[in-house]
Parts: structure tokens; sequence; C-alpha cells
């Protein structure tokens, strides 16, 4: 099979996180190609499944990846699972685990805007929402967030053979 993951990135942290996907992509077997909405709109289209991914800039997904998901060919891409992924923060190291479950963190965030944007367009979103905190305005990501891109990853590709 082949993975598409889709990025948009502003200090480095997204773009991190999309190689890792891709990266566990490889590890399990598939194909994987990482296009940079920034500097490749476009992009190939031609996939089993794809990753889009934002980081969150003032409580919503970048232009780039908005314009995207606009763009998204509905026939093609309609059945194919997607999922959404982000960074955000900053978060303080020891607050990691409570911003994945605080409900104003999810609620404002890229990844659920993704979501929410793909679903009203009808495609196949698959849960739960990939989302990877950043302890510092630029970066760097938390500890272990890279891990649990792959973890998330490794699942999902888990999840498409049954």
């Amino acid at each position: 099979m082949m993975g598409l993951v889709f990025y948009d990135s502003v200090h480095g942290n997204t773009k991190q996180v999309a190689e890792a996907i891709a990266e566990q992509i490889k590890t399990d077997g598939h194909q994987a190609r990482i296009i940079n909405l920034s500097s490749d709109p476009a992009g190939t289209m031609e996939g089993d499944f794809m990753f889009i991914g934002s980081p969150t800039r003032y409580t919503t997904m970048t232009g780039h990846v908005k314009k995207f998901i606009k763009k998204l060919d509905q026939v093609a891409w309609g059945n194919k699972p997607i999922c959404a992924f982000e960074t955000y923060g900053p978060v303080e190291e020891g607050k990691l685990a409570e911003s994945k479950t605080n409900e104003k963190w999810i609620a404002h965030g890229a990844a659920k805007k993704i979501q929410d944007m793909l679903k009203e367009r009808g495609f196949n979103v698959h849960p739960p929402l990939l989302r990877l905190a950043v302890t510092g305005m630029k970066g760097p990501l938390g500890p272990g967030q890279i891990e649990e891109a792959k973890k998330h990853v490794h699942e999902f590709i888990g999840s498409l053979s049954k």
C-alpha cells in the first residue's frame, strides 16, 4: 500500500511528525510519500491512505492545509481512510498528558478542524486524532511525541487489514 503524508509546518515541528509518520509507514512494510503543502500544494494524489497535518495556529489549521482540503477530490478519496494530525502548544512538559484530554485544546486544535472539514465533505476520517504537543512557542516537540506518532501510525495500519 501507498501512504501519503500531507503537511504544513511553520517552525519545523509538524515536519518532524510527518517524517516520523512516513518512517513508520515504511517500517510497517508500505510505501510512503511526504508532501509539504507550502512548497508543493498539488502534490501526488495516488495512494491508499492519507495523513493530513498542520500546526495549530490561532485555534485552527494553516491556510495551505485548508486550501488543500477544499480541493481534495471526493471521488478519488471519498472511501479511503484519512488521518488528521496536529502539533499544538506551548505545553509545559509536566502537563503533556493533561493537554491531550483537555476539551479546550481538542476543540480549538488543527486536527479537530481538519477532521470536521473532511467529514463535512464526506471523507472517511479515521479516528482518533493524532495530537502532538510542542513545549515552547517554536518547539521542540515534547518528550515522547515522535514515539506516540509512530505508535498511532502502526495501530492505524494494523486496523486497515481488519
